[in-house]
């Protein structure tokens, strides 16, 4: 066989196992693009039928988001596995691509995956939920929404303040409307030269006055601490949360009218002079 026909012969076997090649890979791109149509179609109503399950609909809003959202994530996820192995890609290469793309995004994201961290923390936790006043740190406010990545506060003067979850669960949250009941505190200075069973039959009388104020717990006036020339007067009273600030306010302008008209002082208040 001479040089002509041997290269004629090699020319013919690139050509085929080209053509072969070529029509493998056309296949198994023609059953890839198939199977992700046919793929995303299922996920798409999958996802579907788990918000139209028997209960799901009780789950809170923020909690059901998030499970639909991770369930379509992660299946999306296991599609795109299973296309690249159909695509004959070795799945230990997949695997070792797959790691290096989560540790690069890890440290690009670190801030964002602490947030999402956060809300998982939130949501299982529940140390407030929509509705209740939080304050944490130098945030306080109504909670409006519980997002993956921030909780949404509304301020009393109506600002709209995202607190990234992250700094949420490295804080002290106090919720004030978690509890059915609370406590108002307030305290007065009386002079010292008045009687206590004076002062304290006057303030409970204010107090037994206001309707919002629970005969249950009991209220209490007891003297608290002595300052200069008198004695501050500490004053408890319970109330049902969502009648706080009205109590509040009916307290502060009750109990000071009353220790007016029943003659009660106040301790002297020194004059202050600069430089002294």
């Amino acid at each position: 066989m001479d040089a002509t026909t041997l290269k004629t012969v090699n020319w013919e076997k690139f050509l085929d196992k080209l053509t072969d090649f070529a029509a493998d890979i056309g296949i198994k791109l023609v059953l890839a693009i198939i199977i992700y149509i046919v793929g995303s179609f299922l996920i798409r109503r999958f996802v579907k039928l788990i918000g139209k399950m028997k209960g799901f609909e009780s789950v809170d809003t923020t909690v059901a988001v998030f499970i639909t959202n991770f369930v379509k994530i992660a299946l999306y996820v296991v599609l795109a596995v299973s296309i690249v192995a159909l695509l004959g890609v070795p799945m230990s290469s997949v695997i070792a691509l797959m790691a290096s793309i989560g540790v690069a995004i890890g440290m690009a994201m670190q801030g964002s995956l602490a947030n999402i961290a956060g809300g998982i923390m939130l949501l299982i936790f529940r140390p407030f939920d929509v509705g209740d006043y939080i304050s944490a740190g130098a945030d306080e406010g109504i909670v409006k929404s519980i997002n993956l990545f921030y909780t949404v506060l509304t301020t009393v003067d109506n600002r709209k303040v995202s607190v990234p979850n992250g700094i949420l669960m490295n804080s002290s949250i106090s919720n004030a409307t978690s509890e059915t009941l609370r406590r108002v505190d307030l305290s007065f200075d009386i002079a010292a030269s008045e009687y206590a069973e004076k002062v304290e039959d006057t303030i409970v009388k204010a107090i037994n006055t206001c309707d919002l104020a629970l005969d249950n717990p009991e209220p209490q006036v007891l003297p608290f601490s002595l300052i200069t020339d008198g004695i501050t007067y500490a004053v408890r009273v319970w109330v049902k949360t969502s009648d706080y600030w009205p109590l509040h306010r009916e307290l502060m302008t009750k109990i000071p009218a009353a220790l007016n008209d029943a003659g009660i002082k106040r301790p002297a208040t020194p004059l202050r002079v600069d430089g002294q």
